[in-house]
């Protein structure tokens, strides 16, 4: 199956509907029903405006970090569709991929009789 994987760029620091972004965002793939959404916490970057952000002992909050989210066409435009209904900006990278699984589950294993 074909597909992206969008992959957003933001900091610990930020907040959106009163919580964290990073929060917020998988929060709105599960009520999306999208199939996963994954953190990346990274230990140094900076941004468009050229701002260090870094992680640090005392200062946590600055830390950058990627929401990554590997979704169907479909799903993209909806994703997407979503988040410009919302007050945010959010720098992303939209890659295309092939998605699928690879080998069995354990629920359709225990299920297949021998």
């Amino acid at each position: 199956m074909q597909g992206y994987l969008v992959t957003f760029f933001t900091h610990q620091s930020r907040r959106h509907g009163g919580k964290p972004i990073t929060d917020w965002m998988v929060d709105l793939a599960k009520a999306m029903k999208l199939k996963g959404a994954t953190l990346m916490l990274g230990s140094e970057g900076f941004g468009h405006a050229g701002r260090l952000h870094s992680y640090h002992f005392f200062e946590l909050a600055d830390q950058p970090v990627e929401i990554c989210i590997a979704v169907t066409e479909e799903e993209c435009e909806r994703l997407f569709e979503r988040l410009e209904q919302e007050d945010l900006a959010l720098f992303y990278v939209k890659t295309p991929v092939e998605l699928g699984t690879v080998g069995k589950r354990k629920a359709e294993r225990d299920s297949t009789p021998t």
